[in-house]
């Protein structure tokens, strides 16, 4: 049985999109420069309000607000996906989201992905890692 599409949905979500077999796609520096520069532009287009986000080596996850989720995605993948020009597959299909239903959800949400490189020991403080929006370089 097929799953159903998704239908436009309208809120601030925090949203986790990984790459094809996991593979460490964003441990170069010059795709995971690529994917930002990706979200900064849908961003300066007005399709989204962007709050955090962290570029992981397989993984990306995004605090953002939106009036169509499913478009957004498709925008963010697909536009990052023309750019880098791969062969290969780039993400998984899909994509995991959470409705973000109050301040305090928004909060833990911004701090755990501010954190999670380093949770992975990526970096000893999240102002240090370059590609999320904590970085203070």
């Amino acid at each position: 049985m097929a799953t159903p599409p998704r239908t436009a949905i309208a809120g601030t979500f925090f949203v986790t999109a990984i790459t094809y077999n996991g593979r460490r796609l964003f441990q170069v520096d010059t795709n995971a420069q690529l994917l930002i520069a990706t979200l900064q532009h849908y961003r300066a287009e007005g399709l989204y309000k962007l709050y955090s986000f962290v570029v992981m080596p397989d993984h990306v996850h995004l605090l953002l607000t939106t009036d169509d989720l499913p478009k957004t995605m498709q925008h963010i993948k697909g536009g990052f996906s023309r750019r880098i020009e791969s062969k290969l597959p780039v993400w998984q299909l899909g994509f995991t989201d959470h409705l973000v239903l109050d301040r305090e959800h928004f909060e833990s949400r911004r701090h755990y992905i501010h954190e999670n490189p380093v949770r992975e020991r990526l970096v000893e403080s999240a102002e240090k890692y370059p590609y999320s929006s904590a970085f203070r370089g």
